[in-house]
């Protein structure tokens, strides 16, 4: 490959997430998420939503879960041959297909159903736009976290996973 693939380090109160982003299998989604990694937008976020055969989802929500507001909605590249598989990451969006913001999700399982599979707005699928490299254990940690529901939100975990901070690291060139 030509370019590297850039990569950030996922900074949690229960430990470092190194991830690797696919910027040729998605370009937009991945410039979408370094324009919030380069903001500093998920510093002290948490993790809202966490399903321990499913994944874990972050980027969106403080401690009080309140939503921190993000930019516009993407569009979806589902369409990009990338699987959920577990330890990628993905996008989270609400069911209209292109509306993915900030939120992303790990899988912590395979997920296949979450994969494009059609044009239609329940088939389209989530948008795969990254993959653990280090601290799959870490996410582990998180999954099995006692979770309730709070505010109305269900899965959240009871003590706050935090987002510490999420960070570009640099590489050194090829």
């Amino acid at each position: 490959m030509s370019e590297q693939n850039p990569q950030v380090m996922l900074e949690t109160s229960m430990g470092n997430i190194k991830v690797e982003l696919f910027r040729e299998k998605a370009p937009i989604t991945v410039k979408n998420f370094l324009s919030y990694v380069k903001d500093g937008f998920y510093d002290g976020l948490v993790f809202h939503r966490v399903i321990k055969e499913f994944m874990i989802q972050g980027g969106g929500m403080d401690a009080e879960l309140v939503t921190k507001k993000p930019k516009f909605a993407i569009k979806n590249e589902a369409t990009n041959g990338l699987a959920n598989t577990r330890g990628t990451l993905a996008m989270a969006r609400s069911a209209m297909v292109d509306s993915a913001t900030c939120q992303f999700f790990i899988n912590v399982v395979d997920n296949p159903f979450l994969n494009h599979q059609g044009k239609q707005q329940d088939a389209f699928g989530y948008c795969v736009f990254g993959q653990v490299l280090k601290g799959m254990e870490v996410v582990d940690e998180i999954r099995a976290v006692k979770t309730g529901t709070q505010k109305g939100h269900s899965d959240v975990p009871v003590e706050p996973v935090f987002i510490k901070s999420v960070r570009l690291i640099e590489q050194e060139g090829e």
